[in-house]
């Protein structure tokens, strides 16, 4: 905005027109003056044909043209015009080279100079002319160009007039202000605050791609160069292979039969995988084709070769990455995978490790069959021990008795004491009905008694030779018992004999179906094209890499500085 400029106002002393004048004479009203003119004044002038009037009473009065001025702004600013219509008003005015008081005053000029202070004018129009009295562009003359004299009458008389002294306005140099309005010093602060905004977020931008470039592009940069310029191309040789199990001898089937066959033949595929990714398969690959001096040679790249002379974890550390194998539980092959830097070794190395790994799988079969066979082995000879030693004890006993079949003859002795103990018992009978007779005849009798008697004396020495113990022996009936209880440890062993011979089968059918077998399903190939590196693959990767640990730690770093700062 532009400051208002300040007019000084003048006051005027009115009097009473003299006879005589042009104004009298005529009768014409006086010409209004200029609003922005100071007003002098009027020169008394006498005549001799009017006598004088009266002197009025000095004072300052408002003349009738500034009251109307004042009414007119009033009446202007009743209209409601906007701000930016009062700063065109006057700036039309300024071109026009007028010098309004306010905005109010610069549409009062241009209405009485006939211009309109809203309309939209081109460059021509506001183009101000030189000389007074000129017509403008638009055809509109220029209202102060020739602006009559301030007199006291109102005609213009043709010589001798009296000019009143007019006041010059001084130019001013019409400059803009320093100062803004409220919305326009608004507008610059939100201009400020969005350069700053951007000031900054292009800095944190700049500050992000270095951090990136340093970080992230650089490190990706140097390993696609190793990959693709410096890395020693690698040769990998794939083959596969399974361990299997004989089948059973009495061609059993089912699922009984097959789940513990298959979970064998998974530990022993395990246990296989583990021998080939061990220190053992590598030194003993070592000894027989090599292995650290193939990865010693000179034109291998630094990072994959080893030093002159490395230690076995160097080695094992170069094994563990160019050997990869992998076992598959659902189809039961081992795949296994050898990297060298010359194919004819690469699959020199692959046969070599099947060639341990099936020496492996012998060794761990043999084993199994070993043990199983061992204890049925065992239990077969322990069980003929022992029944030999029951059959030499019931053979010792025999002779002892000096009688093959003791229990024969206690047999024998019981049937014949039987036998005497009827007759005997017959014989009493019959002596008995001979005694009962009133005149017995006396030989039948003494006879009768008398075979009795012997009857009687043999009974004792039957049962005397059954219980007979003579040179401090046991009796035939104690050693019969002897003997008997010998048969029935005798028959016993030969139980146990028995069931370790049928143990000792069943040990030997399933040591038969132990048998584990190394099939190779694949053979390795020499391979004519380098498989590693993958260099861009590996490129990709070592971006991702390198990108997700700054991330993590860019993100560990806010955190802990928004736990500092809180």
């Amino acid at each position: 905005m532009t400051t208002k400029p300040k007019a000084r106002k003048f006051r005027i002393k009115r009097t009473p027109p003299t006879p005589g004048t042009a104004a009298a004479a005529t009768g014409g009203a006086p010409t209004p003056p200029r609003p922005d003119a100071p007003r002098a004044p009027e020169p008394q002038q006498p005549t001799a044909q009017q006598p004088q009037q009266p002197a009025a009473q000095s004072g300052e009065v408002a003349s009738a043209s500034e009251v109307a001025s004042e009414n007119t702004i009033d009446a202007i600013r009743q209209e409601g015009l906007t701000g930016r219509q009062l700063r065109m008003a006057r700036r039309v005015a300024q071109k026009h080279g007028l010098a309004p008081t306010s905005d109010f005053d610069a549409v009062r000029l241009l209405r009485a100079a006939g211009i309109d202070p809203f309309q939209r004018s081109n460059m021509l129009e506001l183009v101000v002319p030189q000389a007074g009295g000129e017509q403008h562009e638009g055809g509109a003359p220029d209202a102060f160009a020739n602006l009559p004299a301030q007199t006291g009458g109102a005609g213009a008389q043709a010589a001798g007039r009296v000019q009143l002294p007019q006041t010059m306005q001084v130019q001013k140099a019409q400059l803009p202000s320093t100062e803004l309005s409220p919305a326009d010093r608004r507008a610059q602060d939100i201009r400020n605050i969005q350069n700053d905004i951007m000031r900054r977020r292009r800095k944190k931008m700049a500050l992000l791609s270095v951090r990136l470039a340093f970080f992230v592009v650089l490190p990706t940069l140097l390993a696609g160069y190793y990959f693709f310029s410096i890395a020693t191309p690698m040769y990998a040789t794939k083959s596969e292979f399974n361990v299997s199990q004989a089948e059973a001898a009495g061609g059993s089937s089912g699922l009984g039969s097959l789940l513990p066959a298959q979970f064998s033949a998974n530990q022993d595929s395990i246990g296989v995988q583990a021998f080939l990714q061990s220190k053992e398969a590598m030194l003993r690959l070592d000894e027989d084709i090599g292995f650290k001096s193939h990865f010693t040679q000179d034109w291998i790249d630094p990072i994959q070769r080893l030093s002159d002379d490395p230690t076995d974890e160097e080695a094992f550390r170069t094994y563990a990455k160019n050997v990869k194998i992998g076992y598959d539980p659902t189809e039961g092959l081992i795949r296994m995978e050898v990297a060298a830097a010359d194919p004819q070794v690469s699959a020199e190395f692959s046969r070599r490790l099947i060639d341990y790994a099936e020496e492996r799988v012998n060794n761990l079969s043999a084993q199994i069959r070993e043990d199983s066979m061992r204890d049925a082995r065992e239990g077969f000879e322990r069980a003929e021990l022992e029944r030999r030693a029951a059959q030499e004890n019931l053979v010792r006993l025999q002779i002892e008795g000096s009688t093959l079949d003791p229990e024969g003859v206690i047999t024998s002795l019981r049937t014949q004491i039987s036998e005497l103990e009827s007759l005997q018992i017959e014989k009493e009978i019959e002596l008995a009905s001979l005694l009962n007779n009133s005149r017995p005849n006396q030989s039948r009798v003494d006879a009768t008694r008398g075979e009795i008697e012997i009857l009687e004396d043999q009974l004792v020495r039957l049962n005397a030779k059954m219980t007979d113990v003579s040179k401090g022996e046991n009796s035939l009936a104690e050693l019969a018992a002897r003997i008997q209880i010998a048969q029935a440890d005798l028959a016993a062993r030969d139980l146990m004999l028995q069931s370790a011979l049928q143990q000792m089968e069943s040990a030997r059918v399933e040591a038969s179906r132990q048998v584990r077998y190394l099939t190779v399903a694949v053979t390795p190939i020499a391979p004519d094209e380098p498989s590693y590196p993958r260099a861009f693959e590996n490129t990709i990767l070592a971006f991702l890499v390198f990108a997700g640990i700054y991330l993590m730690i860019s993100l560990t770093a806010s955190i802990l500085r928004e736990q500092v700062t809180s």
